[in-house]
């Protein structure tokens, strides 16, 4: 085994919820990742749609449990020493499958290794290893110092409520329920006037229904500015509910951008572009108002793609006449208008 050690920290990641083309959805899930050696440690998992046990909507005493057994102070929860490192986002069932890995201490020392995908009691090494990855060997106080602040309530997140504002309550309405399902707090309001400050503060973004007038826009501006609340604003690019979701994502992840895995989306010339940082799978929908304002919505692509720039060509019919382009990935969320 290698003496040489990789640091080990923490971060907040994300797994973002959202609607998808076809009218189901998938949970949003705030969790804390592993950052091994400065890149956290999901990305090495390409195609893994999963979160680490420490989301920050488990119960606390189960978020203390999962934390003290990351510190050894527990036996662990499988045979032979292993761990979950990643689980299911959607459920906690095994039968699901997770990343799993032994962890133990050596001295001072703590080294996680034998990583594994699991399905079952044990793990198949041989079969189901992941044979390039490890082991890591952490010093010891740096393992202890970083899970040790996570209970003592230093736990990473980031704010998970949104200002809706506009008179079109009847499509605020559906895009707060839409949110609501994903893990995304939502009020709807027409005018910020008399809202207090603490509760301005309380918003991680703001989104502009189509219906807003200009100058209560600038009111609103004026009101965060005043109440020290450095959070974004977006105008709603057309009223189609799954893609004003997405743009409310984008929106919340918003100063992030040092984990992001998918950049620089644009839409142009019959084709999508953007920058893809670590492996990763990459889903591209395409929405859509036609002539009678009637919403459009189609899965255009579904891949994982290696690090690099990417080009996709784009079906003209899915993005003639007002069309939008949303693009996910395992913690990044990007949208960008088609031009022809």
């Amino acid at each position: 085994m290698s003496a040489e050690y990789a640091t080990f920290g923490l971060a907040p990641a994300t797994r973002p919820g959202g609607l998808l083309a076809g009218g189901d959805f998938q949970v949003h899930r705030d969790f804390v990742d592993f950052v091994v050696d400065g890149r956290p440690l999901l990305y090495r998992l390409s195609d893994l749609d999963a979160v680490s046990p420490l989301a920050s909507d488990v119960p606390p005493s189960l978020f203390t449990a999962q934390v003290r057994g990351l510190l050894l102070e527990t036996g662990a929860p499988l045979p032979d020493g292993r761990y979950v490192v990643y689980g299911c986002p959607e459920c906690e069932d095994l039968a699901c499958g997770a990343v799993t890995a032994v962890i133990e201490r050596d001295g001072e020392d703590v080294i996680w290794r034998d990583f594994a995908w699991q399905t079952g009691a044990h793990a198949d090494l041989e079969r189901d290893g992941y044979h390039g990855m490890g082991p890591f060997r952490f010093r010891g106080a740096e393992y202890r110092a970083a899970l040790t602040a996570l209970l003592d309530g230093d736990l990473p997140g980031s704010r998970r409520r949104v200002l809706l504002i506009g008179a079109r309550v009847a499509l605020l309405a559906r895009l707060a329920a839409a949110l609501r399902t994903i893990g995304i707090g939502a009020d709807i309001t027409q005018s910020a006037d008399g809202v207090p400050a603490g509760e301005l503060r309380s918003y991680g973004a703001v989104l502009f229904g189509r219906s807003a007038p200009a100058r209560e826009r600038d009111a609103v501006r004026r009101a965060l500015a005043g109440a020290g609340a450095d959070v974004p604003c977006v105008d709603a690019l057309a009223p189609v509910v799954p893609l004003l979701v997405a743009q409310t994502e984008q929106a919340l992840e918003a100063g992030r951008d040092d984990h992001r895995r998918l950049t620089d989306l644009t839409a142009a010339g019959g084709a999508a572009e953007f920058e893809v940082v670590s492996a990763c799978r990459v889903r591209l929908t395409a929405h859509r108002v036609d002539r009678l304002s009637r919403a459009h919505s189609r899965d255009l692509f579904d891949a994982v793609l290696e690090p690099g720039r990417h080009r996709v060509p784009l079906d003209p019919p899915a993005v003639k006449g007002e069309a939008y382009l949303v693009a996910r990935t395992a913690g990044t969320v990007l949208v960008t208008a088609v031009r022809p």
